[in-house]
Protein backbone atom coordinates (compact mmCIF):
# COMPACT_ATOMS: atom_id res chain seq x y z
CA UNK A 1 0.00 0.00 0.00
CA UNK A 2 1.41 3.58 -1.14
CA UNK A 3 1.50 6.21 1.63
CA UNK A 4 -1.23 7.73 -0.05
CA UNK A 5 -3.55 5.06 0.34
CA UNK A 6 -2.49 4.59 3.83
CA UNK A 7 -2.95 8.41 4.42
CA UNK A 8 -6.33 8.62 2.19
CA UNK A 9 -7.68 5.76 4.44
CA UNK A 10 -7.22 7.08 7.52
CA UNK A 11 -8.38 10.40 6.84
CA UNK A 12 -11.45 8.53 5.38
CA UNK A 13 -12.24 6.22 8.19
CA UNK A 14 -16.31 6.46 8.62
CA UNK A 15 -17.72 3.87 11.10
CA UNK A 16 -14.08 3.91 13.51
CA UNK A 17 -14.03 8.04 13.03
CA UNK A 18 -13.76 8.36 16.83
CA UNK A 19 -10.23 6.61 16.17
CA UNK A 20 -8.61 10.21 15.22
CA UNK A 21 -9.52 11.72 18.68
CA UNK A 22 -6.98 9.35 20.46
CA UNK A 23 -3.75 10.90 21.07
CA UNK A 24 -2.15 8.09 19.71
CA UNK A 25 -3.48 7.73 16.41
CA UNK A 26 -3.85 11.59 15.76
CA UNK A 27 -0.11 11.72 16.28
CA UNK A 28 0.23 8.73 13.26
CA UNK A 29 -1.85 10.70 11.13
CA UNK A 30 0.02 13.54 11.44
CA UNK A 31 3.06 11.69 10.15
CA UNK A 32 1.38 10.37 7.06
CA UNK A 33 0.43 13.75 6.52
CA UNK A 34 3.66 15.34 6.94
CA UNK A 35 5.64 12.79 4.67
CA UNK A 36 2.54 13.07 2.14
CA UNK A 37 3.16 16.82 1.96
CA UNK A 38 6.75 15.88 0.73
CA UNK A 39 8.44 18.25 3.58
CA UNK A 40 11.78 19.31 2.38
CA UNK A 41 14.74 17.83 4.88
CA UNK A 42 14.32 15.14 7.50
CA UNK A 43 13.09 17.70 10.06
CA UNK A 44 9.46 17.70 10.03
CA UNK A 45 9.22 13.87 9.81
CA UNK A 46 11.96 13.03 12.21
CA UNK A 47 9.48 15.39 14.53
CA UNK A 48 6.35 13.99 13.53
CA UNK A 49 7.93 10.53 14.07
CA UNK A 50 8.96 11.02 17.23
CA UNK A 51 5.86 12.73 18.44
CA UNK A 52 3.92 9.28 17.31
CA UNK A 53 6.35 7.28 19.64
CA UNK A 54 6.26 9.50 22.65
CA UNK A 55 2.51 8.78 22.94
CA UNK A 56 2.63 5.87 21.97
CA UNK A 57 5.48 4.47 24.92
CA UNK A 58 3.41 5.87 27.38
CA UNK A 59 1.23 3.04 26.81
CA UNK A 60 2.58 0.08 25.29
CA UNK A 61 5.90 -0.39 22.81
CA UNK A 62 3.21 -2.30 20.14
CA UNK A 63 1.33 -0.33 17.92
CA UNK A 64 -0.59 -3.27 17.05
CA UNK A 65 -2.12 -4.13 20.50
CA UNK A 66 -2.76 -0.33 20.99
CA UNK A 67 -4.77 -0.08 17.97
CA UNK A 68 -6.43 -3.34 18.18
CA UNK A 69 -7.31 -2.60 21.69
CA UNK A 70 -8.65 0.79 20.90
CA UNK A 71 -10.95 -0.57 17.70
CA UNK A 72 -12.41 -3.32 19.61
CA UNK A 73 -13.43 -0.53 23.17
CA UNK A 74 -14.17 2.05 19.94
CA UNK A 75 -18.58 3.48 20.71
CA UNK A 76 -19.41 3.33 17.18
CA UNK A 77 -22.62 3.21 14.86
CA UNK A 78 -22.41 0.00 14.40
CA UNK A 79 -21.64 -1.55 17.70
CA UNK A 80 -24.81 0.71 18.83
CA UNK A 81 -27.10 -0.86 15.89
CA UNK A 82 -25.71 -4.21 16.55
CA UNK A 83 -26.09 -4.34 20.16
CA UNK A 84 -30.41 -3.18 19.40
CA UNK A 85 -29.89 -6.70 17.24
CA UNK A 86 -30.14 -4.39 13.62
CA UNK A 87 -27.15 -3.38 11.65
CA UNK A 88 -27.90 -1.97 8.12
CA UNK A 89 -26.13 -3.71 5.02
CA UNK A 90 -24.38 -0.32 4.09
CA UNK A 91 -22.76 -0.70 7.86
CA UNK A 92 -21.87 -4.10 7.71
CA UNK A 93 -19.96 -3.03 4.10
CA UNK A 94 -17.70 -0.36 5.80
CA UNK A 95 -17.45 -2.27 8.96
CA UNK A 96 -16.20 -4.69 7.17
CA UNK A 97 -13.94 -2.76 5.05
CA UNK A 98 -12.78 -0.80 7.75
CA UNK A 99 -11.57 -3.71 9.95
CA UNK A 100 -9.55 -5.19 7.07
CA UNK A 101 -7.82 -1.61 6.88
CA UNK A 102 -7.09 -1.28 10.51
CA UNK A 103 -6.12 -4.89 10.82
CA UNK A 104 -3.10 -4.20 8.10
CA UNK A 105 -2.43 -0.61 9.79
CA UNK A 106 -1.63 -2.68 13.30
CA UNK A 107 0.97 -4.12 11.14
CA UNK A 108 2.68 -1.28 10.20
CA UNK A 109 6.12 -0.90 11.08
CA UNK A 110 9.01 2.38 10.42
CA UNK A 111 10.44 0.91 7.67
CA UNK A 112 7.50 0.24 5.86
CA UNK A 113 6.14 3.30 6.02
CA UNK A 114 9.44 4.99 4.92
CA UNK A 115 9.28 2.24 2.19
CA UNK A 116 5.81 3.28 0.81
CA UNK A 117 6.74 7.39 1.06
CA UNK A 118 9.39 6.22 -1.65
CA UNK A 119 12.32 7.42 1.02
CA UNK A 120 15.29 7.04 -0.89
CA UNK A 121 18.01 4.97 0.72
CA UNK A 122 19.80 8.10 2.73
CA UNK A 123 16.80 9.25 4.24
CA UNK A 124 16.10 5.74 5.68
CA UNK A 125 19.18 6.02 6.92
CA UNK A 126 19.12 8.84 8.30
CA UNK A 127 16.68 8.15 10.30
CA UNK A 128 17.65 5.01 11.39
CA UNK A 129 18.76 6.30 14.81
CA UNK A 130 14.88 6.33 15.64
CA UNK A 131 13.45 3.58 17.76
CA UNK A 132 11.26 1.05 15.93
CA UNK A 133 7.83 0.21 17.51
CA UNK A 134 6.70 -3.19 17.86
CA UNK A 135 3.85 -4.57 16.00
CA UNK A 136 2.16 -8.13 16.29
CA UNK A 137 -0.79 -9.84 14.03
CA UNK A 138 -4.41 -10.03 15.08
CA UNK A 139 -7.69 -11.19 13.55
CA UNK A 140 -9.20 -8.20 14.40
CA UNK A 141 -12.71 -8.64 12.16
CA UNK A 142 -12.88 -11.76 13.75
CA UNK A 143 -12.03 -10.06 17.49
CA UNK A 144 -14.46 -7.36 16.60
CA UNK A 145 -17.22 -9.88 15.88
CA UNK A 146 -16.03 -11.81 19.15
CA UNK A 147 -16.71 -8.24 21.05
CA UNK A 148 -20.03 -7.47 19.63
CA UNK A 149 -21.41 -10.73 20.60
CA UNK A 150 -20.10 -10.06 24.10
CA UNK A 151 -21.21 -5.72 23.99
CA UNK A 152 -24.05 -6.92 26.55
CA UNK A 153 -20.80 -7.54 29.29
CA UNK A 154 -18.08 -5.76 27.96
CA UNK A 155 -19.39 -2.72 26.90
CA UNK A 156 -18.12 -0.19 24.12
CA UNK A 157 -16.53 3.24 24.32
CA UNK A 158 -15.95 4.44 28.26
CA UNK A 159 -18.07 1.65 29.44
CA UNK A 160 -15.83 -0.89 28.05
CA UNK A 161 -13.28 1.00 30.21
CA UNK A 162 -14.51 1.86 33.57
CA UNK A 163 -17.49 0.61 35.18
CA UNK A 164 -18.07 3.00 37.90
CA UNK A 165 -19.19 6.97 36.82
CA UNK A 166 -20.37 10.45 37.95
CA UNK A 167 -22.73 12.47 37.14
CA UNK A 168 -21.82 16.32 35.74
CA UNK A 169 -23.43 18.82 33.63
CA UNK A 170 -25.78 15.64 33.35
CA UNK A 171 -23.32 13.80 31.38
CA UNK A 172 -21.82 10.93 32.44
CA UNK A 173 -17.70 10.89 34.08
CA UNK A 174 -15.86 7.81 34.55
CA UNK A 175 -14.19 7.30 37.35
CA UNK A 176 -10.03 6.67 36.91
CA UNK A 177 -9.73 4.95 40.82
CA UNK A 178 -13.00 3.63 42.49
CA UNK A 179 -12.96 2.53 45.59
CA UNK A 180 -11.48 -1.49 45.29
CA UNK A 181 -14.15 -2.64 47.86
CA UNK A 182 -14.86 -6.15 47.78
CA UNK A 183 -17.48 -8.49 48.86
CA UNK A 184 -15.37 -10.91 50.61
CA UNK A 185 -14.22 -7.86 52.94
CA UNK A 186 -17.35 -7.11 54.39
CA UNK A 187 -18.08 -9.71 57.15
CA UNK A 188 -21.07 -9.63 59.46
CA UNK A 189 -24.11 -8.56 57.09
CA UNK A 190 -24.16 -11.49 54.55
CA UNK A 191 -27.99 -12.19 54.95
CA UNK A 192 -28.74 -8.64 54.19
CA UNK A 193 -26.76 -8.64 51.39
CA UNK A 194 -28.06 -11.75 49.78
CA UNK A 195 -31.43 -10.03 48.75
CA UNK A 196 -29.12 -7.04 47.39
CA UNK A 197 -27.40 -9.38 45.15
CA UNK A 198 -30.10 -11.12 44.31
CA UNK A 199 -32.10 -8.36 43.19
CA UNK A 200 -28.58 -7.34 40.95
CA UNK A 201 -28.47 -11.02 39.18
CA UNK A 202 -32.04 -10.30 38.31
CA UNK A 203 -30.98 -7.19 36.77
CA UNK A 204 -28.26 -8.54 34.98
CA UNK A 205 -30.26 -11.52 33.91
CA UNK A 206 -33.00 -9.45 32.09
CA UNK A 207 -35.59 -9.99 34.72
CA UNK A 208 -37.78 -7.59 36.81
CA UNK A 209 -35.74 -5.93 39.36
CA UNK A 210 -36.06 -3.36 42.14
CA UNK A 211 -35.12 -0.53 43.07
CA UNK A 212 -33.35 -0.66 46.49
CA UNK A 213 -33.26 1.22 49.60
CA UNK A 214 -30.95 0.29 51.81
CA UNK A 215 -31.09 2.02 55.26
CA UNK A 216 -30.05 1.97 58.72
CA UNK A 217 -27.58 2.88 61.52
CA UNK A 218 -24.51 4.54 60.64
CA UNK A 219 -21.42 2.90 59.86
CA UNK A 220 -23.26 -0.94 58.95
CA UNK A 221 -21.60 -0.89 55.30
CA UNK A 222 -24.52 0.07 53.16
CA UNK A 223 -22.51 2.41 50.80
CA UNK A 224 -20.07 -0.23 50.83
CA UNK A 225 -22.34 -3.11 50.23
CA UNK A 226 -23.05 -1.52 46.75
CA UNK A 227 -19.53 -0.44 45.97
CA UNK A 228 -18.90 -3.87 46.30
CA UNK A 229 -21.45 -5.43 44.46
CA UNK A 230 -20.84 -3.16 41.61
CA UNK A 231 -16.95 -4.03 41.36
CA UNK A 232 -18.03 -7.95 41.70
CA UNK A 233 -20.27 -7.83 38.63
CA UNK A 234 -18.58 -5.52 36.70
CA UNK A 235 -17.20 -8.79 34.42
CA UNK A 236 -21.36 -9.37 34.13
CA UNK A 237 -21.56 -6.02 32.33
CA UNK A 238 -22.65 -3.85 35.65
CA UNK A 239 -22.05 -0.33 35.54
CA UNK A 240 -22.52 1.91 38.56
CA UNK A 241 -23.48 5.83 38.27
CA UNK A 242 -22.99 7.47 41.69
CA UNK A 243 -25.68 10.77 41.49
CA UNK A 244 -25.74 13.44 44.03
CA UNK A 245 -29.44 14.47 45.62
CA UNK A 246 -29.41 17.78 43.99
CA UNK A 247 -28.63 15.78 40.25
CA UNK A 248 -31.81 14.13 40.81
CA UNK A 249 -33.35 16.34 38.36
CA UNK A 250 -30.67 15.72 35.74
CA UNK A 251 -31.06 11.33 35.84
CA UNK A 252 -34.18 11.31 33.49
CA UNK A 253 -32.84 12.59 30.14
CA UNK A 254 -29.68 10.74 30.92
CA UNK A 255 -31.96 7.06 32.29
CA UNK A 256 -33.62 7.54 28.33
CA UNK A 257 -29.67 7.57 26.99
CA UNK A 258 -29.02 4.56 29.16
CA UNK A 259 -32.08 2.26 28.03
CA UNK A 260 -30.62 1.76 25.16
CA UNK A 261 -27.59 0.31 26.62
CA UNK A 262 -26.94 -3.22 26.07
CA UNK A 263 -25.31 -2.77 29.61
CA UNK A 264 -26.81 -2.79 33.36
CA UNK A 265 -26.90 0.35 35.15
CA UNK A 266 -27.30 0.39 38.99
CA UNK A 267 -27.77 4.60 39.81
CA UNK A 268 -26.67 4.88 43.60
CA UNK A 269 -27.70 7.71 45.28
CA UNK A 270 -25.88 8.20 49.36
CA UNK A 271 -26.96 8.94 52.07
CA UNK A 272 -30.44 9.79 50.88
CA UNK A 273 -32.77 12.25 52.80
CA UNK A 274 -35.56 15.22 52.11
CA UNK A 275 -36.98 18.27 53.59
CA UNK A 276 -40.49 18.06 53.62
CA UNK A 277 -40.45 20.91 50.50
CA UNK A 278 -37.51 19.93 49.02
CA UNK A 279 -37.58 20.39 45.41
CA UNK A 280 -35.87 17.42 44.77
CA UNK A 281 -38.64 15.16 46.06
CA UNK A 282 -40.55 14.98 43.15
CA UNK A 283 -37.85 14.29 40.79
CA UNK A 284 -37.02 11.01 42.88
CA UNK A 285 -40.39 10.17 42.70
CA UNK A 286 -40.32 10.63 38.69
CA UNK A 287 -37.08 7.88 38.55
CA UNK A 288 -38.25 5.61 40.68
CA UNK A 289 -41.70 5.55 38.93
CA UNK A 290 -40.97 5.81 35.57
CA UNK A 291 -41.34 7.99 32.38
CA UNK A 292 -44.74 7.40 30.26
CA UNK A 293 -43.00 4.86 28.45
CA UNK A 294 -42.34 2.62 31.67
CA UNK A 295 -39.55 2.13 33.55
CA UNK A 296 -35.79 1.08 31.95
CA UNK A 297 -35.29 -2.78 32.41
CA UNK A 298 -31.90 -2.19 32.38
CA UNK A 299 -31.41 0.70 35.22
CA UNK A 300 -32.22 0.08 39.07
CA UNK A 301 -32.20 2.76 41.83
CA UNK A 302 -29.87 1.46 44.95
CA UNK A 303 -29.88 4.21 47.94
CA UNK A 304 -28.95 4.30 51.02
CA UNK A 305 -30.11 6.53 54.09
CA UNK A 306 -30.40 6.24 57.53
CA UNK A 307 -34.06 7.41 57.78
CA UNK A 308 -36.48 4.97 56.92
CA UNK A 309 -39.42 7.21 56.02
CA UNK A 310 -36.74 9.41 54.34
CA UNK A 311 -38.62 12.98 54.64
CA UNK A 312 -37.04 15.12 57.65
CA UNK A 313 -40.40 15.87 59.37
CA UNK A 314 -40.61 18.08 62.43
CA UNK A 315 -43.50 18.46 65.14
CA UNK A 316 -44.61 21.58 63.15
CA UNK A 317 -44.68 20.06 60.05
CA UNK A 318 -47.36 18.05 61.84
CA UNK A 319 -49.28 21.29 63.52
CA UNK A 320 -48.55 23.51 60.36
CA UNK A 321 -51.63 25.08 58.77
CA UNK A 322 -52.13 22.31 55.78
CA UNK A 323 -56.09 22.13 55.60
CA UNK A 324 -55.12 18.16 54.11
CA UNK A 325 -52.38 17.76 56.31
CA UNK A 326 -52.98 13.55 56.67
CA UNK A 327 -52.91 13.72 53.10
CA UNK A 328 -49.51 15.54 52.70
CA UNK A 329 -47.75 13.34 55.53
CA UNK A 330 -49.07 9.93 53.48
CA UNK A 331 -47.64 11.23 50.33
CA UNK A 332 -44.21 12.41 52.26
CA UNK A 333 -44.07 8.75 54.03
CA UNK A 334 -44.66 6.55 50.98
CA UNK A 335 -41.48 7.52 49.08
CA UNK A 336 -39.85 4.52 51.04
CA UNK A 337 -42.61 2.59 49.40
CA UNK A 338 -41.52 3.25 46.20
CA UNK A 339 -38.59 1.21 46.78
CA UNK A 340 -39.61 -2.15 45.72
CA UNK A 341 -36.63 -4.04 48.63
CA UNK A 342 -35.87 -2.39 51.37
CA UNK A 343 -33.01 -3.84 53.49
CA UNK A 344 -32.31 -2.99 56.91
CA UNK A 345 -28.29 -2.66 58.36
CA UNK A 346 -28.90 -2.54 62.27
CA UNK A 347 -25.81 -1.70 64.59
CA UNK A 348 -24.51 -5.05 65.06
CA UNK A 349 -24.98 -6.51 68.57
CA UNK A 350 -21.95 -7.66 70.52
CA UNK A 351 -22.00 -11.49 68.58
CA UNK A 352 -22.05 -10.06 65.37
CA UNK A 353 -19.43 -7.64 66.56
CA UNK A 354 -17.10 -9.97 68.06
CA UNK A 355 -17.65 -11.90 64.26
CA UNK A 356 -16.66 -8.67 62.16
CA UNK A 357 -13.70 -8.26 64.55
CA UNK A 358 -12.39 -11.87 64.07
CA UNK A 359 -13.01 -12.09 60.54
CA UNK A 360 -11.04 -8.28 60.20
CA UNK A 361 -8.52 -9.53 61.81
CA UNK A 362 -7.77 -12.62 60.09
CA UNK A 363 -7.84 -10.56 56.89
CA UNK A 364 -4.98 -8.12 58.51
CA UNK A 365 -3.29 -10.54 60.05
CA UNK A 366 -3.66 -9.13 63.51
CA UNK A 367 -1.32 -11.42 65.44
CA UNK A 368 -3.15 -10.56 69.16
CA UNK A 369 -5.22 -13.19 71.60
CA UNK A 370 -8.85 -12.99 71.00
CA UNK A 371 -9.89 -11.90 74.16
CA UNK A 372 -7.75 -9.21 74.04
CA UNK A 373 -8.85 -8.27 70.99
CA UNK A 374 -12.23 -8.72 71.95
CA UNK A 375 -11.81 -5.98 75.18
CA UNK A 376 -9.79 -3.11 73.36
CA UNK A 377 -12.41 -3.44 70.71
CA UNK A 378 -15.09 -3.25 73.01
CA UNK A 379 -13.44 0.11 74.72
CA UNK A 380 -12.48 1.95 71.57
CA UNK A 381 -16.39 1.34 70.19
CA UNK A 382 -17.38 2.50 73.48
CA UNK A 383 -15.58 5.92 72.56
CA UNK A 384 -16.06 6.06 69.15
CA UNK A 385 -19.89 6.07 70.14
CA UNK A 386 -20.86 2.23 69.84
CA UNK A 387 -20.16 -0.79 68.02
CA UNK A 388 -20.37 -0.86 64.17
CA UNK A 389 -18.63 -2.53 61.11
CA UNK A 390 -17.13 1.19 60.28
CA UNK A 391 -15.83 1.24 64.31
CA UNK A 392 -14.43 -1.95 63.46
CA UNK A 393 -12.24 -2.02 60.73
CA UNK A 394 -10.98 1.37 62.77
CA UNK A 395 -10.10 -0.56 65.53
CA UNK A 396 -8.02 -3.29 63.45
CA UNK A 397 -6.51 -0.47 60.80
CA UNK A 398 -5.36 0.75 63.98
CA UNK A 399 -3.79 -2.37 65.13
CA UNK A 400 -2.86 -2.96 61.91
CA UNK A 401 -0.77 0.26 62.36
CA UNK A 402 0.75 -0.35 65.81
CA UNK A 403 -1.51 2.30 67.80
CA UNK A 404 -3.22 -0.53 69.86
CA UNK A 405 -0.88 -2.89 71.21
Amino acid sequence: MKLREWNARLHGLVVFRSLLDDPVVAKLLDLTDRMEAGAPGYGPVCDAVAQFEAALFEHTTNWGSYLSAAVLEAETVCVRQAASGTLAPALQTALDSELAFLQALCGLTLDELLAAAGSATGQAQELAFLPRWETSSIDLPAAYAQRMSEVGKKGYGMFAKHHVFTVENGHLVPVKYPDPQRLSELPGYEKEREKVIANTKALLAGMPANNVLLYGDAGTGKSSAVKAIANEFAPEGLRLVEVKKNQLYQIPDLMDKLAANPLKFILFIDDLSFTANDDNFAALKAILEGSVGGRAKNIAVYATSNRRHLIKETLTDRTGDDIHEADTRQELMSLSARFGLTVTFQRPEKARFETILAELAKQHGIDMPMDQLLVKAEAFAIRAGGRSPRVAKQFIEQCEAGVQK
